[in-house]
């Protein structure tokens, strides 16, 4: 099983020990991790200059940090990503490499091999506002074409792992042993649901009157998508 997880921060705190829970109780013993941290491996500020959705994703001035990362998540079954809660919204350096990934939405260019992936979005809180950013980063994952998101938040009432409460801990180990079960029985079956399925058609409808952007229905005519063929 390939795996890449996308780290919101770069401290290892209480985001970082909940995914290495998971990953350590997921079975399988042929585990490949791609593993990333931002803000290191953060690509730099999308500055609005629309080459990756005009021209190309490798016309971005960041594409090298940028693809390497987007290698990964193409060759994975499983994506990760996590981030603690920061003033009720996800970490910027994530955002930031969020944005560069526009050009892979289902309005635009998505890749046939997120149609076949699982996604776990996770986030603490000290306080609160978790499960906002574990729903904000599902969105993302599911504009991509990911058919399956689990989300797991958890208002962990401490600022660090070492500080919460053995109960919290016992909670976590729970939900943690549950959710990478769901994950192995599910693991390279996923098909896309009906809210998938009809966001595609919307957009498949919006690129075959598409003349304002020759790249991207190019794109989806050479996929075969703008007739009967689909990514699933």
């Amino acid at each position: 099983m390939k795996i890449t997880v996308i780290h919101g921060q770069s401290h290892r705190g209480s985001s970082y020990h909940i995914t290495q829970q998971i990953f350590d109780k997921i079975s399988n013993t042929n585990k490949e991790i791609y593993e990333y941290f931002m803000p290191n491996d953060t690509p730099s500020f999308c500055v609005g200059c629309y080459q990756c959705i005009m021209k190309s994703e490798s016309a971005c001035p960041q594409a090298e940090k940028v693809q390497n990362i987007v290698a990964s998540m193409e060759a994975s079954d499983l994506i990760v990503i996590n981030s603690p809660t920061y003033c009720l919204e996800m970490t910027g350096q994530l955002k930031t490499f969020f944005d560069h990934l526009g050009y892979m939405w289902l309005s635009h260019r998505p890749k046939p091999v997120m149609f076949q992936k699982i996604g776990i979005a996770i986030s603490t809180a000290a306080g609160g506002g978790s499960k906002k950013v574990a729903k904000s980063i599902a969105k993302q994952l599911f504009w991509m074409g990911v058919p399956k998101v689990y989300r797991l938040n958890k208002n962990i009432k401490g600022s660090t792992w070492q500080t919460i409460s053995n109960k919290m801990k016992e909670s976590i180990d729970k939900e943690t042993t549950k959710l990478s079960r769901k994950v192995e029985a599910n693991i390279g079956i996923v098909r896309p649901g009906l809210g998938l399925r009809f966001l595609f058609t919307i957009m498949r409808s919006m690129q075959k009157s598409n003349n304002w952007n020759e790249v991207d229905k190019n794109y989806w005519k050479e996929n075969g998508w703008l007739d009967k063929k689909r990514p699933w």
